[in-house]
């Protein structure tokens, strides 16, 4: 019985040896699809700042208006990670000509069993693609965020974070911003009202945390 649960653990933090194979990036086609119309329909304004990753991103869907007076366009597509994120950037943020990039994403990557070189490596991809379209464009990377739902992950959260800091430190078109930090308590764990009530996405007062560490950046 104990030999079943500890394999479950391990199987779940994805403590193999081998890193989580890649999904598909076409399962997210349709929504893809769904910015290029509306970007038809009413083209977004080039120079701006776009929010990119996944579903935090998504959801913060009165981002614009927490910026006021600031270009600001929400590409956030739900359940993505960082590799879907450099897949579509052809289609959902090159064309924008940012001259800055809000990203988040990672958290589901570690969820899918990915390791914090993983992620980095994918990051890495990332910025060289924006770097090869608009070399000037500043890049900031809001870190993970510990979600109650996977505090089980937090570690690799705390080492993926931690890399990907290293890396931005050396390079002045990048800017990390920590909101991992201020999202947990004086114990050390994150701070509930700060999540709804699946402990994954945040709530209003989340946004509001974010929104302070975002404001200097995004102007």
């Amino acid at each position: 019985m104990r030999s079943t649960r500890c394999l479950a653990i391990l199987l779940l933090v994805g403590a193999c040896a081998r890193d989580a194979p890649a999904l598909h990036p076409t399962r997210f086609e349709a929504d893809i699809r769904a910015f290029e119309v509306a970007d038809r329909a009413s083209p977004p304004p080039l120079g701006g700042v776009v929010f990119i990753g996944s579903s935090s991103i998504r959801a913060w869907g009165n981002v614009a208006a927490d910026f006021p007076g600031v270009p600001v366009l929400n590409r956030g597509f739900g359940g993505s990670t960082l590799a879907d994120v450099v897949h579509y950037a052809d289609r959902i943020l090159l064309p924008y000509r940012p001259r800055l990039v809000v990203l988040y994403a990672g958290d589901n990557d570690l969820a899918l069993g990915r390791t914090p070189e993983r992620v980095l490596g994918d990051y890495r991809a990332f910025v060289a693609r924006l770097r090869a379209a608009w070399p000037g464009a500043l890049v900031a990377f809001v870190a993970i965020k510990p979600s109650p739902a996977r505090r089980i992950f937090i570690e690799r959260v705390r080492e993926t974070n931690r890399l990907i800091q290293a890396e931005i430190a050396r390079d002045s078109l990048q800017v990390y911003v920590d909101v991992f930090t201020p999202m947990l308590d004086a114990s050390g764990q994150p701070r509930p009202e700060l999540f709804v009530a699946d402990s994954l996405h945040m709530t209003r007062a989340g946004y509001l945390l974010w929104r302070a560490r975002l404001a200097p950046i995004v102007r």
